[in-house]
């Protein structure tokens, strides 16, 4: 697919609707109960491109960060678990939240900083993207391999 390959090149975005647009296009690309780990620094459209992605999974409902809720779901054409593990400190803090027992087939889970729970998607077949923010203050999205 088209897109994939210049994913993998690296996509630049110059504003949060072409961030969204990116998100909306890689989920038609994506397998059913399957993971994305978004990987940034703070800013860097991690967010954004969730609720494009969330777009493209039929879902209406306002995306918002899951900071200090650490999950939100949503309903679509797949269920959406939007995580961020920005709090968490390692992969055991996560079982005391039972998200295998509100994960519904067909699902996608994306979680933005995966590293703090390194292991956690193994599970799942994982979409890894890296989000920086460039000089001129645009932002490059990546499909790492």
């Amino acid at each position: 697919m088209d897109f994939l390959k210049k994913l993998r090149g690296g996509l630049v975005s110059g504003n949060p609707d072409q961030t969204g647009q990116i998100g909306s296009q890689l989920a038609a690309c994506l397998g059913e109960d399957s993971a994305i780990a978004l990987s940034g620094d703070l800013g860097s459209g991690k967010t954004t491109f969730t609720r494009g992605l969330a777009r493209g999974l039929g879902i209406n409902a306002v995306v918002t960060s899951p900071t200090y809720n650490i999950y939100t779901t949503y309903n679509g054409r797949m269920q959406l678990l939007h995580m961020d593990a920005y709090r968490l400190k390692d992969r055991c803090e996560l079982e005391t939240l039972a998200i295998e027992d509100i994960l519904r087939s067909p699902f996608v889970i994306a979680v933005e900083w995966p590293e703090n729970i390194s292991g956690f998607l193994d599970d799942y077949p994982t979409w890894w993207i890296r989000f920086d923010i460039l000089q001129d203050h645009r932002h490059r999205i990546m499909l790492m391999d």
